[in-house]
């Protein structure tokens, strides 16, 4: 068995009295990929804020390869060792792509600051040529991209560091359906390469079933189902699960009927 590249342990976090986060659990075998999956307001990118350092848990604790990323470290080595532990692939990558530089720029800036000795040169080749772009997108600046090759730099860069754990939060919502089943693919294809982990925070259950191995459900910031992806989905034990799954569009589909029995639970 694998051993966990991701641990999270009782994740609490309230906002006043809202709880955001309710004791949540969950662990994540290297090269695995699980899914969060929820409505909005379910807590579960609060969850990912917490795994990625972007919140502070108020209680629990979220551990890398068996260390727990709350501890403090000291020095600027050990800190920028801790951002490459996991990093996280937004729904918009121009909220993180600078607008002025080219794809190559932002690549190299990455990599300058965590890897200052290495070949630049080669490995942005290699990154390029891991997201399918080629090194012809490299003098591209982000709005000269497709949503979809934007997607890929965004992937690219998180790469970079080399991370154990790469967070994705709605990363392909935004793409049309050919294209997300472009990334998705790639994805796939790089989770294999490298054995990283993979965390995808969605709504959609398609994703889900198509990339994940695992699945947790929250919602109201609790988990109320986990399992492998295939069973939960084709038995699912708790109400809110079978609402979920009900709510895909189908024929026949009543939104005023899920609508109403969201209301009921």
């Amino acid at each position: 068995m694998p051993d966990n590249v991701l641990e999270a342990v009782g994740l609490h976090r309230a906002y006043g009295s809202v709880r955001a986060v309710d004791d949540v659990s969950f662990t994540l075998p290297e090269g695995g990929s699980l899914g969060i999956v929820g409505e909005s307001g379910s807590g579960k990118t609060t969850t990912a804020r917490i795994i990625v350092g972007l919140e502070q848990a108020d209680a629990g604790d979220v551990l890398v390869r068996g260390q727990a990323r709350g501890a403090r470290r000291r020095g600027r080595a050990a800190r920028l060792a801790r951002a490459r532990e996991v990093q996280m692939v937004f729904q918009d990558p121009l909220l993180s792509l600078d607008p002025r530089a080219s794809v190559e720029q932002v690549l190299r800036e990455t990599l300058s600051l965590h890897f200052p000795d290495a070949d630049h040169d080669r490995r942005v080749r290699e990154l390029l040529d891991q997201v399918g772009l080629g090194t012809r997108a490299a003098d591209a600046r982000p709005r000269q991209l497709s949503g979809g090759q934007r997607q890929r730099v965004a992937i690219a860069r998180a790469l970079a560091v080399e991370p154990a754990v790469l967070v994705l939060d709605e990363a392909v919502a935004a793409l049309d359906v050919s294209v997300q089943a472009q990334i998705l693919n790639l994805l796939a294809d790089i989770r294999e390469e490298t054995r990283i982990g993979y965390l995808f925070i969605t709504h959609d259950l398609g994703v889900v079933r198509c990339v994940t191995d695992d699945v947790i459900v929250m919602r109201r910031g609790r988990v109320v189902e986990a399992g492998p992806t295939a069973e939960v989905l084709a038995a699912p034990r708790h109400p809110y699960t079978r609402l979920l799954l009900e709510s895909v569009p189908r024929p026949g589909w009543d939104p005023e009927a899920i609508a109403a029995a969201r209301r009921a639970l």
